[in-house]
């Protein structure tokens, strides 16, 4: 008990008499809310699983009369077909969750056994549920992008965004023509030492973030400026309006370095040209 007691210092002061409960009894609190997500989060599965159900057993009644082969060829089809019933099920099932369930995320500094941090674990994990399963099916459609304003993402117009990897997606705002690369991780927060920081990303209009990068909360990225493939922008980084920042962790990087990296780049090319 004497690590909570140290973590608790950093908290607001305890809202009321359950949080006060939270923050004495942590594991048992902690293993209890864990439950109960596994719990919330098998009636989500359920309710999007129940029409994927019935066009399976429709196939399945429909072709029993027929072949063994065309049987079976009609089961497969309709398995597939239930798998993406299923999936869109799930868009529709999860952002219902997280409006009518208190999952209002706000930024947050404290450890992370508090109520406080309740709804930000509450909105994730309902995310991940279909981060987890069938987004990236829909990463490059519009489903994609109705799935992540419905979770509470602002996103401008005509932004492209090309990856999967997104937690809190209620603190992350998305600038107009912005570019999300492949495999880029955005989150609006982070952790260690004990205690958890939640606060919110910004990419501006017309920013590109790079292949692979990666954007942590407490991060700004301005109009027009551009971070390179697999840099790692940290908490606290504020990227200027049309600046190229890169590297892990990433930095700023003058137009001089870049016109010195361009032309290494053509160098190599010629030599092995």
């Amino acid at each position: 008990m004497k690590a909570f007691a140290e973590d608790d210092t950093r908290n607001p002061p305890p809202a009321n008499f359950l949080d006060r409960l939270v923050r004495r009894y942590a594991r048992p609190a902690y293993v209890l809310t864990v439950l109960g997500l596994y719990l919330l989060v098998s009636t989500a599965l359920g309710l999007a699983l129940t029409p994927a159900i019935w066009c399976w057993q429709l196939a399945a009644s429909w072709s029993q009369s027929l072949p063994f082969l065309t049987h079976g060829l009609v089961l497969g089809l309709g398995s597939a077909v239930a798998f993406f019933v299923f999936g869109f099920g799930l868009l529709v099932v999860v952002p219902i969750y997280n409006l009518v369930l208190p999952t209002r995320v706000k930024p947050f500094t404290g450890g992370y056994y508090t109520l406080r941090a309740a709804p930000w674990l509450l909105h994730n994990a309902l995310f991940y549920l279909v981060r987890y399963t069938f987004l990236p099916f829909v990463t490059l459609t519009p489903f994609g992008i109705w799935f992540l304003r419905a979770m509470g993402m602002t996103i401008g117009r005509h932004a492209f965004i090309n990856t999967e990897y997104i937690s809190d997606p209620q603190l992350i705002h998305i600038g107009k023509d912005a570019a999300l690369g492949g495999s880029v991780r955005i989150f609006a927060h982070y952790g260690g030492g004990g205690y958890l920081v939640v606060a919110p990303v910004v990419i501006g209009d017309r920013a590109t973030i790079g292949l692979g990068a990666t954007v942590m909360g407490d991060v700004e990225v301005g109009r027009g400026a551009t971070v390179l493939p697999h840099s790692v922008l940290l908490p606290g980084s504020r990227v200027g309006e049309g600046e190229t920042w890169g590297g892990v962790p990433a930095r700023r990087i003058t137009r001089e370095e870049m016109e010195i990296f361009k032309r290494g780049i053509q160098g190599v090319q010629q030599r092995t040209g």
